[in-house]
């Protein structure tokens, strides 16, 4: 099976936003964080009906004979007669944070309504307060259909300034037929008959929060003895060539050609591997696993902000968000599209219901938990170390 073509969560390049804003600083701009009284801008909803959206590749509907063609964004704009403007722009978070960064620190309009980033790098924004405060009272679907479990993250109590876009869980793939075993705990990474066919993440913000489940951490409230405790131990695999690589997306490839028998994963990428290989399995460890979010969010001074609130209650309605899942099959962030997609009278899509990686279960509910981000004073040094180990 080739490489899959894209997976939302990137690898983190270091330092990079923390030395950005440190340059900018130098330059003589005006301090970083925005306070929220002077983040929003004239509305022109109400005269231009329009609104620029920017989206990660592979990340929406599109028709099946014209891919240009986004049949849930076509219904907005025949719906409400507000046309967006959509665009595939971000392909990683740290690069996209570079490009409307020196903006948004200078105070002034992205040229963007609506975008959607990863929670860790979310966090940034709303820390740095360049996030507005979306209308709840004009979205009535995310009031009534956002997933209990992702309502409050600890960077955005409340969401607030985000809603999250789709979801996944980072959990352990392996290869059950080639490992003659099952794996059920992050401990069984470890066993002896996986010693170099393991690999994990590279990025620190994708990795750590699993790798810390693992050792019994509580990931909404880990600390830092948490973190080194874990990078002692990943180190010490490191030095016993356990550990085959540290990758980035391109762990569907090694699994894949067999080249691993077990790593980390992301659900989303777990259906595609599964539906061309029926012999790979995607678990949540015993310990748990990471539930995490791409979230939308409007940036200070954007210029049709009650345009892209609109859009994102739409998206809540549980009809479109079904739509929407059986595309990209993330876990849902609206429940109730379960019961949409259960009785669709194609069967493949009636299927699709009952997969607990997309509407997790109880059971597997009961072991996911959303990590704390790592906060601006922690990610220095937390990088250095990380990337010492990783080979960043």
């Amino acid at each position: 099976m080739p490489e899959l073509a894209f997976s939302r969560r990137t690898a983190l390049r270091g330092i990079g936003t923390a030395g950005l804003l440190a340059a900018l600083a130098g330059c003589g701009v005006p301090s970083a964080y925005v306070p929220e009284d002077r983040r929003g801008g004239p509305d022109r909803s109400g005269r231009e009906r329009s609104l620029t959206f920017s989206n990660w590749p592979l990340y929406i509907d599109t028709d099946e004979e014209d891919e240009e063609r986004r049949p849930t964004l076509e219904a907005f704009t025949r719906k409400t007669g507000i046309e967006v403007s959509y665009s595939e722009e971000i392909n990683d978070n740290d690069e996209f944070f570079g490009k409307i960064g020196p903006a948004l620190m200078n105070r002034q309009d992205t040229g963007r309504d609506l975008v959607v980033i990863t929670d860790w790098m979310a966090a940034r924004y709303v820390r740095l307060g360049w996030v507005q405060k979306m209308d709840r009272a004009a979205q009535p679907n995310v009031a009534a259909h956002l997933d209990p479990q992702l309502r409050s993250p600890d960077f955005d109590e409340g969401r607030l300034h985000t809603v999250p876009w789709q979801s996944g869980i980072t959990g352990i793939a392996y290869n059950r037929k080639a490992l003659g075993r099952e794996i059920k705990s992050v401990k069984d990474l470890w066993h002896p008959d996986l010693a170099g066919r393991v690999t994990l993440f590279s990025g620190l913000d994708e990795s750590f929060a699993l790798l810390m489940q693992g050792n019994g951490a509580d990931i909404t409230r880990w600390t830092e003895s948490d973190f080194h405790r874990m990078c002692d131990q990943v180190e010490e695999l490191v030095r016993r060539k356990h550990i085959r690589r540290f990758t980035g997306n391109d762990y569907t490839s090694d699994l894949a050609k067999g080249d691993v028998l077990a790593c980390q994963a992301y659900s989303g990428d777990a259906i595609q591997l599964k539906a061309d290989n029926p012999d790979i399995e995607f678990v949540v460890p015993e310990e748990g696993g990471e539930l995490w979010s791409e979230s939308l969010l409007i940036p200070n001074l954007a210029r049709h902000k009650a345009n892209a609130e609109a859009l994102v209650d739409y998206y809540y309605d549980p009809e479109v968000a079904a739509e929407l899942a059986a595309f990209v099959n993330y876990v849902c962030p609206v429940p109730a599209a379960r019961e949409v997609l259960a009785a669709s009278e194609d069967k493949e899509t009636a299927e699709l219901a009952e997969n607990p990686l997309m509407f997790p279960d109880e059971d597997m509910r009961g072991r996911l938990a959303v990590a704390r981000p790592v906060t601006a004073a922690e990610r220095r040094s937390f990088a250095r170390r990380w990337n010492a180990l990783a080979g960043l």
